[in-house]
């Protein structure tokens, strides 16, 4: 899908899932450098900002849900950024991005465009603001996704199923972390370069990017240092259960030690003093139930169970 949106004195282009030749086709009549067609056509990019004397080249990412596999996957944003001329090429639809195209469709209808004040730069803004307090969201959910799996760590700790949520949550909060890190950097560079290229005070627009891009990061160390502590409170409650369950089968070894040894010599073939004597049995019986005893007292002790 591609589509085009004329505001004022500036250009908003916007595209989802289009095939590579028709990326180039879109893309040909302007004087984009090679590096920058490149990397359109190849997705999966890591996040950066390339800057020149007419225009800036930006690769951001977010996230979206693979409900299936049950993991965060990339949702890649290439965005060429001239002073009066906005390209945005995606991977995924979005109903924000449908949204802000969708207000300023209406508004150029509704206004005369000599009235509407906005710059690409502005456009820009408002894309990435949508995104990250989607990402708000994201983190809100993960949060809670998470403390219902802490509830069911201490409840249930013997769930086989519990070992795969855990290593879920931990793979999603890794792979969100390596998505925003590095775009913490490309938003300042980005800052850096619109604040040269536009008159007008857009300064603080992007600043308030950054404190919230910041503020992803942080929350998203907190859920990885959260999943963690989890992960180590069920493997220690695993670990707990495990020695408890090696303990009981010493203690049935312990006892039934003195039985297995009487009984193997009383059963073999030979001749035994005392076998005939019934008396000998009962002292056996005796002996046998004295070292039980002696055996549960000292691991008792020993191990204080």
């Amino acid at each position: 899908m591609l589509r085009e949106l004329k505001i004022g004195w500036i250009k908003w282009i916007d595209s989802v899932w289009l095939k590579s030749e028709e990326i180039e086709k879109a893309l040909e009549k302007y004087d984009i450098h090679e590096l920058d067609m490149e990397a359109c056509l190849e997705w999966n990019q890591k996040a950066r900002i390339d800057t020149y004397d007419d225009y800036s080249f930006l690769i951001f990412h977010f996230p979206k849900y693979n409900t299936r596999r049950k993991l965060y996957e990339l949702n890649e944003f290439n965005i060429f950024l001239w002073k009066d001329f906005l390209i945005t090429l995606r991977d995924s639809t979005g109903s924000h991005i449908n949204k802000i195209f969708n207000h300023y469709d209406e508004l150029k209808i509704g206004s005369k465009k000599k009235d509407i004040k906005v710059t690409t730069a502005y456009i820009l803004y408002e894309i990435t603001q949508a995104m990250l307090e989607k990402m708000f969201n994201v983190i809100s959910k993960m949060t809670s996704d998470i403390k219902a799996l802490e509830r069911d760590v201490f409840e249930n700790d013997n769930n086989s199923t519990l070992v795969k949520e855990i290593m879920y949550k931990k793979r999603n909060i890794i792979l969100l972390k390596h998505m925003f890190k590095p775009q913490v950097i490309v938003l300042k560079q980005l800052e850096e370069k619109v604040n040269k290229t536009y008159s007008w005070e857009i300064e603080e627009y992007f600043e308030d990017l950054e404190d919230k891009l910041e503020q992803i990061v942080n929350e998203i160390n907190i859920l990885q240092e959260y999943i963690d502590s989890i992960e180590d409170a069920f493997k220690s409650m695993v670990d707990i259960k495990t020695n408890f369950v090696i303990k009981m089968l010493t203690v049935f070894s312990a006892f039934m030690l003195p039985l297995t040894l009487i009984t193997s010599f009383y059963w073999m073939n030979v001749s035994l003093p005392f076998v005939e004597n019934i008396k000998f049995i009962f002292f056996l019986l005796f002996l046998s139930l004295f070292i039980m005893v002696f055996i549960y007292v000292f691991l008792r002790r020993s191990w204080r169970f």
